[in-house]
């Protein structure tokens, strides 16, 4: 009885308690010392279809959620910040140098992302565009930037310019790139040629994410293409 009792009170006690959250105190990183992570999402609703991941059945925005987490795993640096722009017919910036990869997970937990713009035709390198705003007041070659989309409408002309602080870009295509969906009246699937020459035109990788996740051995090529960014090399 007497245990019964203490438990009793030790629940009414717990239940009655204020939520509060204990988070450990970041460290202010100067300026000069930052490193940055910078997103470009597309969220249009050619994402939303369902045909991607090993067993094809993986909506294209979540296998995005999937690799960006998977990338998250193995990025260390302290002084990384993040920057989230979700790209579908504007840009709109979600995050901007935030630390917490909290933030960033919930952010990519499947979020219908596309209600917050008007609806019409992908317009990708608005959110390069942006990408290359934001990044211009960073020093050389501190980010790196990761452009995830289906390339279902990506122009052929009329690319960004990146500003000194990209020092290495990586595109990565999700969905289906065989055998596409249809919506809006149209087959819809990963274009890989049109992804591969935006790669190239921004002079970093491409990687098909449509099945695996990036390999250790793309990732070091990236942070080699950085380092060679730096050097002049």
């Amino acid at each position: 009885m007497i245990s019964l009792g203490a438990l009793t009170w030790a629940l009414t006690s717990l239940y009655n308690l204020e939520p509060k959250a204990h988070r450990a105190k970041m460290e202010t990183i100067e300026i000069k010392d930052r490193e940055h992570l910078l997103l470009v999402l597309d969220v249009s609703p050619s994402m939303r279809l369902q045909d991607a991941g090993e067993a094809g059945d993986d909506s294209r925005t979540h296998r995005a959620s999937a690799l960006v987490k998977s990338l998250l795993k193995r990025v260390s640096d302290e002084k990384m910040h993040f920057t989230v722009i979700a790209t579908y017919t504007s840009a709109k910036p979600v995050v901007q140098e935030s630390r917490d990869r909290e933030v960033l997970l919930n952010i990519l937990d499947d979020l219908p992302m596309h209600w917050a713009f008007e609806s019409g035709k992908t317009r990708l390198f608005d959110g390069l565009e942006e990408a290359a705003v934001i990044a211009k007041e960073w020093r050389a070659n501190c980010a790196t930037l990761v452009v995830i989309s289906d390339g279902d409408t990506v122009p052929p002309t009329g690319m960004p310019r990146m500003p000194p602080s990209v020092g290495g870009v990586l595109v990565v295509g999700v969905g289906d790139p065989m055998q596409g969906k249809f919506i809006d009246g149209k087959n819809s699937r990963q274009e890989v040629s049109t992804l591969q020459q935006t790669a190239v035109r921004l002079g970093g990788f491409y990687h098909n994410g449509n099945e695996k996740h990036l390999s250790t051995e793309m990732l070091k090529q990236l942070t080699s293409s950085k380092k060679d960014a730096a050097t002049g090399q």
